[in-house]
């Protein structure tokens, strides 16, 4: 009896805590009795009583109608009881089916619905669903939308949820309104938008839907241009976009302010951390005093002090951009303040939304990875990264606390679209003729991010096919690789004496130097094989090697050999072009650098772009030389949609030991250097007596050209229509043939040839005659009717030659062109 009391004083608290123990659960035990279930068929009574073990009634049926098992649950008080009335959904959905769909793909609608298939069945669920498509239906910019449901019942208490959609007619945006607007005007403000208005063409194209998160972007972008030009105080007032059932589109309506246009004033850098030089820090940045206020380079200016500032060891550091403004003298007074933060980490990146898109694709974008030092501006950096991909419709960046408080969760939200196409092209241009294509590309190849196409092509006078692979991080690292396999056959035309079949390939990278410096090397090698045709049919020009009887002057059947009728006359071929003739390999090594500080890649507004190229001919194969060609384009807004293009260009090509340049190692131009002549239709040429009323073109070692053009929007039409106007003035000049004149002893010719009456040539001689081998400057000017049609770019150019040599060829009209469908 002592142990026992000993045992039960040792153990007093554990016995007390036994015994309210005992006392809460026979508690629970009658609570749970005392709850009545009532109306359940499928969903077992205790499950519901589980749900008011708490004793909290609200959330109990809350929770129990979230479940979507239910229609209805209702709770009331019976003496001491509490009693659950349920009342379940009528059954399981066996399928869910939509009907009048066209627009818009079933999967598509199916993944955005809370009715699933072999779900439960929920009329609200359903009624929300309605809803839910209805704005889908909006958002790709059909208003004018309805949906209904219906059930279709089966056995054993499932059911069919059918939606039947009416899409109705699509409702776009048929008028953006600008208000407030002075120094740019409203057409030049929907230029910057991606949003555009509907017209006639419509049916062809989808940019005129009603999206707000895509206005939302477009008014971002207006802004952005705002600050490039000085624009400090721009700002958006208000938006409002008033659907019109008169007009079954939408009114938008933007009210802006732009206030005064700025300058910089003085700039200072201010370093607050002991080990960074603020001094230093000013050749990161990007601006000077008196130029036109740029919120881009304050941006890029912030973007690398901060770098330079993580360099000296201060991985924490924040650079504030503090602007004074200067009303009375409309400049601003930039100040950068560089300080060491919070010491706060990336604990993780979080990835979400990417369905197709793989992470390390996205999170290679970004310059700091878990476990760095957390840096907004270069957070921003990896954002805009990832927009200009091309692979999202949108991407957002957002952070959350961490773990701990120096920790901090970025999440990375994205939306994949579509990245592949596929397109049937053709055009036509004076060189080429009749020109088809058909092509499949990928820029996000299996979600990785690498771009892979192949394209075959034909035409009048050319055909071939081309593969190219693209991956974007080679080895991990921000370098381009790639390769492409390819093979061309040309046939012979007015402007080439020669078919020619060329099959090779080409191993590239791209090495960024900076944001705007890349230095791209590469490796090729081809094969080429040329051959002069001699087919009376297709115009005739080796017949003085190899006659052809019954056509040749002199042959049996033929006119005899006179001045007038003789091989040279018909259209023959130059000695140097013969000499080409043949199969010949060529392996180089050659690299861009190249500079790209324009606005917008496809259509440039301002900037300047150059490239310096160089190739090295001679590893290797049959040719022997060095080709270096320089490229160089500056555009600047004149007036408003008003641009200015001025190109600078040149090239130079030496052969070293032998080896003989041949007259297709040459550079043969024409209207690329100078509008206004034929295609090889300046610079040296075989002249020689009697070959034929042109000549035969001989290319030249080097070139200089020059070329000021002014494009601007045609009047009256519609930005969709895709229709600008050009003047030009283009001068430059090609001389410097270096190859053979006399090719006596190659073919058994003598220089002079046999002479018939009045002492014309009546056979080829051993020797040409180069004429037109000058640097004299060539130049011409011009207009042009420049077309971006949905179908594909196409220019007319008419120019004039206003200055030439004698044995040059021009050509007054010039159209090319590709389309795609």
């Amino acid at each position: 009896m002592l142990l026992n009391r000993g045992l039960l004083a040792r153990l007093g608290l554990s016995a007390s805590a036994f015994a309210l123990s005992a006392v809460v659960a026979g508690a629970a035990m009658a609570q749970a009795q005392s709850i009545v279930v009532q109306g359940n068929r499928s969903v077992d009574s205790e499950t519901i009583r589980s749900y008011f073990a708490g004793g909290d009634q609200a959330a109990g049926v809350q929770k129990l109608k979230d479940t979507g098992l239910f229609a209805d649950v209702r709770v009331s008080r019976q003496g001491g009881k509490l009693v659950v009335t349920v009342r379940e959904n009528d059954g399981r959905i066996n399928r869910v089916a939509f009907e009048g769909n066209s627009k818009i793909k079933s999967e598509v609608l199916a993944g955005e619905l809370k009715s699933k298939t072999r779900g439960p069945y929920s009329a609200a669920a359903v009624e929300a669903d309605i809803q839910r498509i209805k704005e889908i239906y909006r958002m790709g910019g059909r208003s004018d939308a309805s949906v209904t449901s219906r059930l279709v019942n089966l056995p054993n208490g499932k059911v069919d949820v059918v939606f039947t959609v009416n899409e109705g007619d699509k409702t776009g945006v048929k008028t953006i309104n600008f208000s407030g607007n002075q120094a740019y005007s409203d057409r030049k403000l929907r230029d910057l938008m991606e949003t555009t208005e509907m017209n006639f063409m419509s049916f062809l194209k989808t940019s005129d839907v009603y999206d707000p998160d895509k206005i939302a972007a477009d008014l971002e972008r207006v802004r952005r241009y705002y600050l490039k030009n000085g624009y400090a105080d721009f700002r958006v007032v208000s938006t409002d976009a008033t659907y019109d059932p008169a007009q079954k589109g939408y009114v938008l309506t933007v009210v802006v302010d732009e206030g005064p246009q700025y300058r910089v004033g003085a700039i200072r850098v201010e370093s607050r951390i002991g080990g960074v030089d603020g001094a230093a820090l000013q050749k990161s940045v990007r601006l000077s005093s008196g130029e036109v206020y740029d919120g881009t380079l304050v941006e890029k200016s912030i973007e690398g002090m901060s770098r330079e500032a993580a360099r000296a060891g201060y991985a924490f550091n924040q650079v504030r951009p503090r602007g004074a403004r200067n009303t009375a003298t409309q400049t601003v007074d930039l100040d950068f303040i560089v300080e060491d933060g919070p010491r706060v980490y990336v604990e993780k990146i979080v990835v979400r939304g990417n369905a197709r898109t793989r992470d390390y694709v996205i999170r290679r974008e970004f310059d700091l990875t878990e476990g760095d030092a957390y840096n907004r501006v270069l957070i921003d950096k990896a954002e805009r990264r990832l927009n200009n991909l091309g692979y999202f419709k949108k991407v957002r960046i957002t952070n959350e606390p961490g773990s701990a408080a120096d920790r901090v969760i970025v999440n990375v939200d994205v939306e994949d679209q579509a990245t592949g196409s596929f397109s049937i092209s053709g055009g036509y241009s004076t060189t080429d003729g009749l020109i088809g294509e058909v092509s499949v590309s990928e820029s996000n190849f299996l979600g990785r991010g690498q771009f892979a196409r192949l394209a075959v092509t034909g035409g009048t006078r050319s055909r071939g096919a081309e593969f190219s692979f693209t991956e974007p991080y080679f080895l991990d690292k921000r370098i381009a690789a790639g390769f492409d396999v390819f093979h061309k056959q040309t046939d012979a035309s007015r402007y080439s004496y020669y078919e020619n079949w060329v099959t090779g390939a080409t191993i590239r990278f791209g090495l960024p130097i900076t944001e705007e410096v890349t230095f791209s090397p590469r490796y090729s090698l081809y094969q080429s094989r040329i051959k002069i045709p001699n087919d009376p049919k297709t115009g005739l020009y080796n017949d003085c090697t190899i006659p052809v009887k019954g056509y040749t002057p002199g042959t049996p059947g033929a006119n005899p050999i006179d001045e007038t009728h003789n091989c040279l006359t018909n259209g023959e071929a130059s000695l140097a072009l013969k000499e080409a003739a043949g199969t010949t390999l060529t392996s180089l090594v050659g690299y861009t650098l190249s500079y790209n500080g324009l606005d917008n890649v496809k259509s440039p507004t301002s900037g300047i772009y150059a490239e310096l190229r160089q190739d090295i001919a001679g590893v290797g194969g049959d040719s022997k030389f060095i080709r270096t060609t320089g490229d160089a384009r500056a555009y600047r807004e004149l007036f408003d949609s008003v641009v200015g293009i001025a190109r600078l260009q040149g090239g130079h090509v030496k052969a070293f030991g032998n080896y003989d340049l041949r007259i297709v190692d040459n550079f043969n131009l024409g209207p690329s250097l100078v509008r206004g002549f034929a295609p090889g239709g300046i610079g040296p040429r075989d002249v020689s007596k009697g070959i034929n009323s042109q000549g035969n073109a001989l290319g030249g070692t080097k070139y200089v050209g020059g070329s000021l053009e002014m494009q601007f929007p045609i009047f009256g039409m519609p930005r969709d229509l895709g229709l600008k106007g050009a003047v030009f003035a283009d001068a430059g000049t090609l001389w410097g043939y270096e190859g053979r004149t006399d090719f006596s002893a190659m073919f058994s010719l003598p220089c002079v040839a046999p002479t018939g009456p009045g002492g014309k040539p009546l056979n080829q001689a051993g020797c040409i005659t180069v004429g037109g081998d000058t640097t004299k400057i060539r130049s011409s000017v011009g207009a042009s009717i420049i077309w971006q049609s949905p179908l594909g770019p196409i220019r007319f150019d008419f120019a004039r030659a206003l200055s030439k040599d004698k044995a040059d060829v021009t050509q007054f009209f010039r159209f090319s062109g590709g389309t795609t469908f």
